[in-house]
């Protein structure tokens, strides 16, 4: 299967992941783990590597993909 790369804020992640919450769980789970290990992944390497004016990972009680 040919796969995406798609640029977006942690924002509009969570608000994709806001509406797969209201799915049925076993047709979106893959999907939402998918996307929450590619997310935590790329946000682990933005905290390691800083790039100048990047934009700060949002804390992780703030809901939505958890930066740890």
């Amino acid at each position: 299967m040919k796969e995406l790369t798609l640029k977006l804020s942690v924002d509009e992640v969570n608000l994709i992941l806001e509406g797969l919450g209201n799915m049925d769980f076993k047709t979106v789970f893959a999907l939402v783990n998918k996307i929450q290990t590619q997310a935590e992944d790329q946000l682990k390497e933005n905290v390691q590597k800083p790039q100048p004016g990047s934009v700060k990972a949002p804390p992780a009680d703030a809901g939505g993909v958890d930066p740890k």
